[in-house]
């Protein structure tokens, strides 16, 4: 599985969760970026982060057979990181977004806006 289909499955986990606010940062032309894609969704609640975050995991390893190489944020719940090297999955609660801005970090980035029928 490439990148861009990785992201993909991690956008129907998101969804699936009805995550708010999903886009996809395309990094690949960014120099020195760390991976090809960020994800990036919030949650209204501790428990809706919690079940994005394992409905992300579950819907790549369903995929893909692929568990995070990392996982950061699980006890707080402010923001999930989920990293799968070339895609990194970030949940966010509402205000911690705002506060840290990746999009905005990440401004050379290719950024689309996820509606219903987003297709990578």
């Amino acid at each position: 599985m490439n990148s861009k289909e990785l992201s993909r499955a991690v956008v129907d986990g998101m969804q699936e969760k009805k995550a708010i606010d999903i886009v996809v940062m395309d990094l690949r032309s960014v120099k020195n970026a760390i991976a090809d894609f960020f994800v990036i969704c919030s949650g209204n609640s501790d428990t809706q982060i919690d079940a994005i975050s394992e409905s992300i995991e579950k819907e790549v390893h369903k995929v893909e057979r692929e568990n995070p190489w990392h996982r950061e944020g699980k006890d707080n719940k402010e923001w999930v990181l989920l990293d799968y090297v070339t895609v990194v999955a970030h949940i966010f609660k509402k205000d911690r977004r705002v506060f840290y801005s990746l999009e905005d970090l990440w401004g050379d980035a290719v950024i689309t806006e996820v509606a219903q029928s987003y297709q990578a």
